[in-house]
Order: structure tokens, then sequence, then C-alpha cells
């Protein structure tokens, strides 16, 4: 039997439980670093096949991690399982139609992030034990990327120090090796204070801490026009200063999104958002206090197991998909425009096909995409360690990230196919590792030379894990 083949049948005998487990997940949609629930049915999954568990990570309740193995290299497989605000919907449908009563879905996909990349770890582990080969598989289960970090915070804390190499997956609309672009990007909380008053009878004695915010909005409106065409800078009122419009607004606060290329990038970028703030608050006699929520590094590529990735999915060509899944993914892409259809093969560096709902084949590895992208925590752990990622066909070609239209094929037959696709992907490139050292090596050597065998979190040591608070986004 062909090392590939024992591990993709390994993957296949476990397939009903952790479809089960990925389906439950999307159940049960939390926001990030509240992911109870859904922390619970990872660890009770893990503890169910054998791993030992550890829960807490980094001091994170939602965070937890699972190793089985002795001795050897450690390989992690990364899974998240947060939800977003805003997308509830009920599944298997071609229509917006919310679940009464939910306000939330898994409208990234994270529910099959987590299941598929538990998924592979588990046939891991029992390759391991079936070969009575020495090394480690870990699954970390990591809350709140949408908006959280906890990957950053993770790394930061010393959860990756031992790994030798990680590997992870995202849902999309297309099979193959995702291209590690991605924007670094940090959230600060700018919360201005002013001084209250009667706004008509007194209105001199008032100083506007809503103002304050209107005018840092300005500044960075004009400041927009002077940066890298790649950077991106959002914004959000958390708190306007209240619903009268005849008291001067004491209170005003705003969360800024900051992106750029790369960290060089990003951090002179934040100064000039700080240095608006700063003048805002001049400008209106108010104070400003800030406060640094979440922060992430640009992903960092590696060849050598990005190469072993994609000579993976060429040996497992592509998905198999029924006339079901195709007939309910041109349900869905009816849903979309054109521009979205075309701006999904752009995105990947891919020639349009009109007609195909679904995508037949593995993406090229040498492929330059629109360069449009956002950002993720994974990007932390790639420059801590080797780190390579697929993306797996879950979704009709079109469907945006964020929407709907992810929720409703969240449970379908078509997302089951394509996660059971990516989890043999990253299986193999997992046991391609084990079985041959020099390529863990060839990926440390390369980690070592674009990193110079340094990282440096954009964290502020005083910053903790958000707990609590409204993050996703």
């Amino acid at each position: 039997m062909r090392n590939e083949d024992e591990i993709w049948r390994l993957v296949d005998a476990k397939r009903p439980e952790f479809v089960a487990l990925a389906d439950r997940v999307w159940g049960m949609p939390e926001l990030c670093y509240d992911e109870h629930r859904s922390a619970a049915e990872h660890r009770a999954m893990l503890e169910r096949e054998g791993f030992r568990v550890t829960t807490e990570v980094a001091g994170i309740p939602t965070a937890l991690m699972g190793e089985a193995g002795e001795g050897g290299p450690v390989i992690a497989i990364l899974g998240e399982y947060d939800a977003l605000p805003g997308l509830s919907q009920e599944a298997g449908v071609a229509e917006p139609k919310p679940v009464p009563g939910e306000t939330r879905g898994h409208g990234c996909g994270h529910n099959l992030l987590g299941a598929g990349a538990m998924l592979a770890a588990a046939a891991v582990k029992d390759w391991l034990k079936a070969n009575n080969l020495p090394g480690r598989v870990r699954y970390y289960g990591c809350p709140a990327e949408e908006g959280g970090a906890a990957k950053a915070f993770m790394v930061r804390d010393g959860a990756f120090d031992d790994v030798d190499i990680a590997i992870s997956w995202h849902p999309a609309c297309f099979a193959g090796v995702e291209e590690p672009k991605s924007l670094a990007n940090t959230r600060i909380d700018f919360t201005f204070t002013g001084r209250a008053s009667h706004a008509a009878a007194a209105p001199h004695l008032g100083r506007s801490a809503l103002d304050a915010v209107e005018l840092m909005n300005v500044g960075v409106n004009y400041m927009r026009e002077h940066m890298p065409s790649d950077a991106r800078v959002h914004y959000a009122y958390l708190d306007a200063g209240g619903i009268a419009p005849n008291v001067v607004q004491a209170r005003a606060k705003v969360r800024y999104l900051i992106r750029a290329q790369n960290v060089e990038e990003l951090r002179p970028l934040v100064q000039r958002v700080r240095k608006i703030a700063d003048g805002a608050a001049l400008m209106t006699e108010t104070t400003v206090e800030t406060q640094v929520v979440s922060a992430v590094a640009d992903l960092l590529g590696n060849g050598p197991l990005e190469e072993a990735m994609h000579a993976s999915l060429a040996r497992l060509g592509a998905p198999e998909w029924t006339e079901e899944d195709r007939a309910f993914a041109a349900r869905i892409q009816a849903t979309l425009r054109e521009e979205d259809i075309a701006a999904a093969y752009r995105r990947h560096g891919l020639p349009v096909e009109s007609g195909k709902p679904l995508h037949d084949a593995i993406v090229p590895l040498s492929r330059e995409g629109s360069g449009m992208v956002g950002s993720t925590d994974v990007g932390d752990v790639s420059w801590k360690v080797p780190t390579v990622q697929a993306r797996g066909a879950t979704w009709a070609v079109g469907t945006p990230a964020h929407s709907w239209q992810v929720v409703a094929q969240g449970k379908s037959p078509l997302a089951h196919t394509g996660m059971v696709h990516a989890a043999k992907a990253m299986a193999g490139t997992a046991v391609d590792a084990l079985r041959d050292p020099s390529l863990i090596a060839k990926a440390k050597a390369e980690h070592r030379q674009r990193t110079g065998g340094r990282y440096e979190t954009l964290l502020p040591d005083d910053a903790k894990p958000a707990l609590g608070m409204s993050l996703a986004g």
C-alpha cells in the first residue's frame, strides 16, 4: 500500500464522526473568545480519540491542544471554531433565511476548519501508531481568529516553541495550496473624554468627545491618499456618547483596524493614526486614551512545505462532486453577481470559467492572484515556525466569505466533501514530513533564512486577550 493511500484511508475511516462534529459546531455559532460550547465539543472529540489534552492554552478559556505520539518531530495542525455576528442563516437553502432567535452564523466556515484539521490530526495519530514511528502530532484549537488574534497570544505565550512545522487550511471556492499573502493588522480602541454641558444653555462650557472622534475620522480620511496602496484603515463607533443631542457628549469611543502589507509598513502607519487622534484631542480640548485590542503579522510562506502540500494535492486529485452537489452549488451561485464570480477567479490567478458552480481541478502552485487579501492570526504562527496552509473547495465558485451563502452551504454534502479532501491534503503533508526528515530540515532552513531567526510580536507587553469584548468582523 502506498504511503498516501494509507493515510487517506485513515481519514476516510473517521469521516462520519468529524462531519458530525462540523455540523454540531455549525449549529452553535459563537463569537470570538466566547466559543465555550464549540471548544467543549472539540475537547470531547480529542479525548475520544485518545489525545493528551491541554486546556486554557495561553490562559485563554476556549483555547486547547491535543497531542499524540512520542519523541520525534512535532507537527502542529491548526483548527478554528469561531463564528460571525449578523449572519444567521438556515442550512441548505439558496435564499436569505435567518434561523429564528439566532443572530450569529459560521460565515467563514470555521465549523469545517476546526473539524477538518482535527480529522487530519486524528488520522496522523493513527498512522504513527500503526507504523510504530517516532513523532508527535498536535491539534491546536484556536479561538477568536475573527478579530481576537488568539494565535498571536498563543505564540507569545510559548505554545509553539517546540513545534517543527505547522499545517492548516481554510474553506474556500477552490482546492489548492493557500497563497501566503495576508495583511498585518492591529485593532486599537481610542477613548476620548471631554466635559458634559447643556448643548443650548452652556455649550461653551462643554468639550465634546464626539467631536474629537469625528475630527479623528476626518484626519484619517485625508491620510488615506498618502499611504501605501495595499494598506487599509477601517473604523467602527463603539460609543457615540449617548442619544441626547442636547447634551455635549463627554465620552466617545472608536475602534480602528489598521492594515498594511507587512509589519514594517504597519508600524509607521499606526503611529500616524495615533498622531491624528492626539491632534483631534488637542483641537477639542479633550483627552484620549488608547488600548491595543489585537495585532497580527502578515503571512510568511515556506517553499518546501508548499511544494510538498501541492504534491500531495496533485496525487489526491480534485474533489469528486455529485450531481446533487453541483445542483445545490448552482442554486447558490444564482444568488451571486457575475462580478463576485469573476473576482473569485482573479483572486486565485485563474481564468474565468462561466457556468461552473464547482471547481474541478487543483489550483496550480505558481500563480499570481489579485492581491486583494484580508488578515489572519496564522501569520504569527508562520513567523514562529515553518507553516503551510491549504484551501479547501467547500463553497460554490464566487461565494464571498462572511456571507449568508457561506452559512447556507456550511452543512451541505459538498462542504463535507471539501472538508475531508482538505484533511487528506494536510494529513498527507504531515506524513511526508514525518517520513522524510529532510523536508523539515529544508523548511526550517528557508524559515531561518527569511526571518533571520527572529520573531517580534506586534502585541504590546501589557496586551491581553480581549475576553468578553465584541471583536468579530
